[in-house]
């Protein structure tokens, strides 16, 4: 039987073969050709392109390890008066809730008491307060800052004033006893809130809530009173006296210190009494009450530091610190203060702790 090689004839469904096309070499030689500048440009931007991409994932690495986002260290920027006078008035920020006391402020406080030049310093309070041990600490370093001062000088007084913002309650005010016997050097905004001098110990009783949805405190510990204060239990009555007796220590730990920095309240302790309820006070009511000695903003505390140091406004130059920026905030615009969410401080929500606070919840986002 004979078989028939397969036909090569297409199926008329099927599209036809293209022809290819040959140009001639003229056709080629024609064909105008980028000039050496223009395939340059063209290069440069491919490779910038590429470099962007590539740093900007080195960024995310570094920025994902933290390595871009704290501030080492303030700087100093210009406020007021003479730009290159040889005397300086420092403007100390205590801004937000105060957790350790080690940060921002440790750190303005540190650069003016190695500035020789600074003469005088106006603390900047805008705070609700914080916790107490970060409250005394930055109170014990500014008294520090004026006590080695006046060694230096011989004994000349370092003033310290006091420019109070929207808000310098309970720690903020804590701060400001830092002014010593000074007088007539805390000035408080016309719409600022003061006072809430007390001490507060948060806890929640969550037992009912738990129990209810069949979760029970089963922790295991060396003594009855090792868990007091556990959010998944009541207080019992000696749990609570404990926590008050050291609720009243720091309270009159607060006291004193008020008397340290307001020497009416060291002559007639009573009126103190009387007022340390933990209210929080205007501007007006904290004046008449004697919290606070001059209703005025910053420039006017800046104005009676200069005054107190026996200077001229023509020869000081008022300037205040502020964090350095860092790549993040160079490169993306990232504030590298702006407060962000804190786990720790709300795991340390579950152990008891007290503080100089003008709220009923501790604070979980950190600024201090």
């Amino acid at each position: 039987m004979e078989t028939n090689p397969p036909s090569e004839s297409r199926s008329p469904q099927e599209p036809p073969l293209a022809t290819p096309v040959f140009y001639p070499p003229e056709f080629y030689a024609a064909r105008p050709r980028r000039p050496v500048w223009a395939r340059f440009l063209i290069a440069l931007l491919v490779v910038g392109f590429l470099g962007s991409v590539l740093f900007n994932l080195m960024f995310l690495v570094l920025a994902g390890m933290g390595g871009l986002g704290s501030d080492s260290s303030v700087r100093e920027t210009f406020f007021s008066h003479e730009h290159d006078a040889p005397n300086k008035v420092a403007i100390i920020s205590v801004e937000g809730t105060i957790i350790t006391g080690e940060g921002i402020v440790k750190k303005q406080i540190d650069k003016a008491r190695e500035d020789e030049s600074v003469k005088a310093v106006v603390l900047k309070v805008d705070s609700p307060g914080g916790t107490i041990t970060g409250s005394d600490y930055i109170h014990h370093h500014l008294c520090e800052l004026v006590r080695e001062r006046e060694q230096e000088q011989g004994g000349k007084k370092f003033p310290l004033v006091v420019s109070m913002g929207g808000l310098a309650a309970s720690g903020g005010y804590y701060v400001s006893m830092a002014v010593g016997d000074t007088p007539d050097a805390i000035f408080a905004e016309p719409t600022t809130w003061t006072g809430s001098i007390g001490v507060i110990i948060p806890h929640f009783d969550l037992s009912k809530l738990l129990n209810d949805h069949g979760v029970f405190d089963d922790s295991i510990v060396s003594e009855r009173l090792k868990d007091m204060g556990s959010f998944a239990k009541p207080l019992t009555e000696e749990e609570r006296q404990i926590f008050q007796e050291l609720v009243d220590e720091s309270f009159a730990q607060f006291k004193d210190v008020i008397k340290q920095g307001r020497p009416k309240f060291r002559k007639d302790p009573g009126s103190l009494d009387k007022l340390a309820t933990g209210q929080i006070y205007s501007a007006q009511q904290a004046l008449k009450l004697g919290l606070v000695d001059k209703i005025g903003f910053t420039e006017a505390a800046v104005d009676r530091a200069i005054e107190l140091a026996g200077l001229s406004p023509g020869e000081v130059t008022v300037v205040k610190y502020k964090p350095q920026p860092s790549l993040a905030s160079l490169l993306l615009g990232v504030n590298a203060r702006q407060p962000s969410f804190d786990l720790p401080k709300l795991l340390e929500m579950t152990a008891p702790r007290a503080y100089f606070l003008c709220t009923r919840v501790p604070a979980l986002v950190g600024s201090q």
